[in-house]
């Protein structure tokens, strides 16, 4: 038995009384290249990190269903399943759990019930998808307890309804997709407009490469706003080109189409992001042909995109990228939502050490909090441990 199991059933036990009926994980995700084009039916490509959110759990019968974690001060959260609404008073971290059970429900899934406690590793407000964590590891344990026989994108989507409706962020489907679908030793392809999906074989060690993820510590809120903004302002890119989303916008075609678009902000909204799917495609090319180190400058590309036309990224982030390409890194940018949160540098084995120091000496000259810097190991996705 894992120490991380071990841990949770323990505290179950001592929370309620009798161990669980089993215990699951789920990962957090790092995503490689494609921000911001999920909700746009656009292309991505995460990979799940070792990080994950473990869950205890057990079935209830009589409507209760009971919370707790071990990461946030409080004791159990007690809900009443019939009477789960969205957006109904502040939950906090409980909400995300909360809304995979109401998610569930709406969709006639016969959830009566559960004793859930969590323990997760995934840092959160660092863009690596916390909530997402949560809501497939309650999810997936929900889904085996109950028979309800779904599908992993099934499941994803049910908790990307969770995200959404009820806690009332619109995010796209790709964290929760990366979560439930994710294979060690590869990144997942994803089209999120029909949920079509490619494990790719991403074996950066092989080609003597690696990956870090610095996380800036500065936290991130994607409720507070400006993700929607956002999310409205592509919306309004694509009415105004007469299509249902922006990933029917060709690339050879975006010159003339952003001709035609007259509000400034969503201009660039567009070129962000007709302009990362076509990035998402060239890394699928460069990884397809064994060339891992030729994706380096399309990450920085993709940045420079982030920050000057989508307007997401904070100076910590783009001191990550500045500092690292400068120490003789292949590339690198913000990923997740911005606002804070993580950077992502390619580097070769010999220079990991090198560059992660030239990043830390720059957040100290720069009178920024430290970061925490590791390198991303391609995981495997949720499952029953």
């Amino acid at each position: 038995m894992s120490r991380a199991r071990r841990d949770v059933t323990g505290a179950f036990e001592a929370l309620y009384g009798t161990a669980p009926e089993g215990v699951w994980a789920a990962p957090g995700r790092v995503n490689l290249i494609g921000e911001y084009t999920d909700f746009n039916d656009g292309f991505v490509m995460p990979l799940a990190l070792p990080h994950t959110a473990v869950a205890a759990v057990s079935r209830r019968d009589d409507g209760l269903l009971r919370l707790h974690s071990a990461d946030v001060e409080g004791g159990v959260v007690r809900l009443d399943v019939a009477g789960l609404a969205p957006l109904a008073g502040d939950l906090g971290w409980a909400a995300y759990p909360a809304g995979v059970v109401w998610a569930l429900r709406a969709a006639g899934h016969p959830v009566t019930g559960a004793d859930i406690h969590l323990a997760s590793t995934v840092p959160t407000g660092a863009g690596l998808s916390s909530s997402a964590a949560l809501e497939v590891v309650t999810a997936l344990a929900l889904n085996d307890l109950f028979g309800l026989q779904l599908s992993r994108p099934e499941l994803a989507v049910l908790a990307q309804r969770a995200e959404n409706a009820f806690v009332g962020v619109p995010c796209g489907v790709m964290d929760q997709m990366a979560s439930a679908c994710a294979i060690e030793g590869h990144a997942l392809f994803l089209d999120t407009r029909d949920l079509a999906y490619r494990q790719v074989p991403f074996d950066l060690a092989a080609q003597g490469l690696r990956l870090l993820v610095v996380d800036t510590r500065v936290k991130h809120a994607l409720g507070d706003g400006a993700y929607a903004e956002r999310r409205a302002g592509c919306e309004a890119g694509a009415r105004a080109l007469g299509v249902r989303s922006l990933r029917e916008v060709p690339y050879v075609q975006l010159p003339e189409s952003l001709a035609r678009l007259s509000e400034e902000s969503v201009r660039r909204y567009v070129r962000h992001v007709v302009s990362d799917n076509h990035r998402v495609e060239r890394t699928i090319a460069l990884l397809d042909a064994g060339d891992a180190a030729a994706v380096g400058p399309v990450l920085t590309e993709g940045h420079a995109s982030l920050r000057d036309d989508l307007r997401v990224s904070c100076p910590e982030l783009d001191l990550v990228v500045e500092a690292a390409n400068a120490a003789g890194a292949l590339g690198a940018r913000m990923t997740g939502g911005g606002f804070g949160g993580s950077a992502i540098v390619l580097v070769t084995e010999e220079r990991a050490e090198s560059v992660a120091a030239a990043v830390e000496k720059a957040f100290a000259g720069a009178g920024f909090a430290a970061p925490a810097v590791f390198p991303a190991v391609p995981s495997g996705g949720a499952r029953r441990v």
